[in-house]
């Protein structure tokens, strides 16, 4: 292999750790039995109007709202849930809002491979991690939040399935790298999720960053909720990926508060979850373990990296107030990957972080992605911040094969 220390700086075909997909409207009804076809997630077509106030999401349905535009909304049991323009921002023509959109409004490549495809190619994308979108959510929080829990197994199972039996088959092995969910109010059905998944060819699991948010024990919790479902995973070398809002809960500063101050403080979520994973001696008792941060972006890391460090020294052995860690915080952060998309603030401080443990994302199709100007990015906030050719590989593409051992779909080097 050439050595890239010694080569021009390039940027290499990208692997992008945070994308999304757009379920398919027959995604549960065409894998569900009969008896659940009026129950399971499904597609119907009204008007609406969106509101989004203090990290809030609202909306008012029907016929009769004013200045309402037509959605395709999904319904499942209780829920009824538009799909909103911003979900798909890369792919729609026109100005991108606030409102609802229906299928025929999305481009394909929001939820059909072949298209999929075709667009990261376009975007110097050589391999791509899609994360839910907008049923399941990021971390499939739809199904905890459903009474039925029976139904709400079979929809976990039946969205994995379709994940790597579909998404991820036939022109996409090898290119789109499966990414799954778990029934997240039983750590034991999780873990057994994880072992069926991993057994069909999934390694990639989406986990909330913030499990309390849910209604569920955090990772302090004391009884070991979670031990079996970490156990499985690292059993699987399966990563755990959180993404910002999976823990259904968005920073704001007040209810009055415009869209903007919430997606600049968004890192806060990944922040406090890398807090929570490291002091509570997660990867103390499960040292092979990897997590995996979406679009939390890196720049914050080098002072809490520091602010920890300082607090074990100096708290470490106070009861009630310090961690029990056997070895500095920073010990952890090896487990610990961060993803950027334009922090050149955080690639700056990459040897503070560890340039091992940065990777990159496109964020397909947000509104945030860099698509389709992916490549001018990358060359933007690598000149911007001095990456030499081989930093250059590891942020683009390298970084992410380790991760996610990619070898084993074919991706090598």
């Amino acid at each position: 292999m050439t050595d890239l220390a010694d080569t021009p700086t390039e940027i290499p075909r990208i692997i992008s750790v945070d994308d999304h997909v757009v379920e398919p409207p027959d995604l549960w009804t065409s894998r569900l039995a009969q008896k659940w076809q009026d129950r399971c997630p499904r597609i119907e077509r009204d008007k609406a109007k969106f509101y989004f106030e203090g990290g809030v999401f609202s909306y008012d349905k029907g016929d009769q709202v004013e200045d309402g535009a037509w959605g395709d909304w999904w319904l499942y049991d209780d829920l009824v849930y538009p799909m909103p323009r911003v979900s798909a921002a890369a792919c729609i023509d026109g100005t991108v809002d606030n409102t609802p959109v229906t299928f025929e409004e999305i481009h394909p490549s929001a939820y059909r491979q072949t298209e999929r495809l075709a667009a990261m190619d376009a975007n110097h994308v050589d391999a791509s991690l899609c994360f839910p979108n907008i049923l399941p959510r990021f971390c499939g929080q739809a199904f905890l939040e459903r009474e039925d829990k029976e139904l709400a197994l079979l929809c976990v199972q039946a969205y994995n399935d379709w994940m790597i039996d579909e998404w991820c088959a036939g022109d996409g092995h090898g290119r789109l790298i499966p990414l799954t969910i778990v029934p997240l109010w039983d750590a034991e059905l999780a873990a057994a999720e994880i072992h069926r998944c991993a057994g069909k060819g999934s390694h990639a699991v989406a986990f909330s960053e913030n499990p309390y948010h849910l209604g569920l024990p955090s990772v302090h919790d004391a009884d070991g909720f979670w031990e079996p479902f970490f156990h499985a995973c690292e059993d699987t070398e399966t990563v755990i990926n959180m993404h910002i809002g999976s823990s259904s809960k968005m920073p704001s500063t007040s209810p009055d508060a415009p869209f903007m101050v919430s997606s600049t403080i968004t890192f806060s979520n990944a922040m406090g979850s890398m807090c929570d994973f490291i002091l509570s001696g997660v990867f103390v008792r499960f040292p092979n373990l990897t997590v995996a941060y979406s679009e939390g972006q890196v720049g914050w890391m080098p002072y809490v990296m520091e602010r920890m460090d300082k607090l074990w020294e100096e708290r470490g052995s106070l009861d009630g107030v310090g961690s029990d860690l056997p070895e500095k915080p920073t010990t952890y952060i090896k487990n610990v990957y961060g993803c950027v998309f334009d922090d050149e603030t955080g690639l700056r401080n990459r040897d503070v972080i560890g340039m091992d443990q940065i990777t990159f994302e496109t964020d397909f199709p947000h509104l945030d992605s860099t698509f389709p100007e992916t490549l001018e990015v990358a060359r933007r906030i690598v000149d911007t911040a001095g990456l030499n050719a081989e930093e250059t590989y590891k942020l683009m593409r390298g970084n992410a094969i380790t991760a996610y051992k990619l070898e084993r779909y074919g991706i090598t080097e």
